[in-house]
């Protein structure tokens, strides 16, 4: 795996480089060498924060941790993929296929810890109309509705988006790459 760490208003120290990577470097039986690793870190008051994205073939494994030790959330933030990474083998295995990212044995590893994955079962499909609305609209509408999320035909560009509620009372927006 190719590791790269930033930093954002922190110094990224030989100390904390090593833990990260020693860290990181235990998922490394779940992914090609090839594989990029992108890592920040970021202190904010007392919030010590740390960011891992992994674009996996068509999926991006993410997790971001903040604890008041930078140490205590490298510790967090790989447990916290590596039981995704579990979870996820179990849903590949099913569908009998393992996306190229992935070791070979990815799919047919066996841990006993396994019992803790779930099958992913969609209990409740719903339907309805799309107007075109802007986006400050769709977040308007969704906090009527007391959701997290919002999906809507943006007016600007005729496109299914999709916006969210985020931390710190802000709002996100997803729009199709074409």
């Amino acid at each position: 795996m190719r590791i790269t760490i930033s930093g954002r208003n922190i110094e990224l120290t030989e100390g904390l480089k090593q833990a990260v990577e020693e860290k990181l470097s235990k998922l490394e039986k779940f992914f090609k060498p090839d594989t990029d690793v992108y890592v920040t870190l970021s202190v904010e008051k007392d919030r010590q924060k740390i960011e891992v994205t992994i674009p996996a073939k068509g999926h991006v494994i993410r997790s971001e941790q903040v604890s008041n030790d930078m140490y205590v959330s490298i510790d967090l933030v790989e447990e916290v993929i590596e039981r995704q990474l579990r979870k996820y083998r179990t849903k590949i295995s099913a569908k009998k296929y393992a996306p190229a990212i992935f070791q070979d044995d990815f799919v047919e590893a066996d841990d006993a810890d396994d019992a803790e994955d779930e099958e992913i079962k969609i209990v409740r499909t719903k339907r309805f109309g799309m107007k075109p609305m802007y986006p400050e609209d769709a977040c308007i509408q969704m906090e009527l509705s007391g959701h997290d999320f919002f999906v809507f035909r943006n007016a600007e560009n005729d496109e299914v988006n999709v916006v969210y509620k985020r931390k710190g009372h802000t709002y996100g927006l997803i729009e199709p790459e074409c």
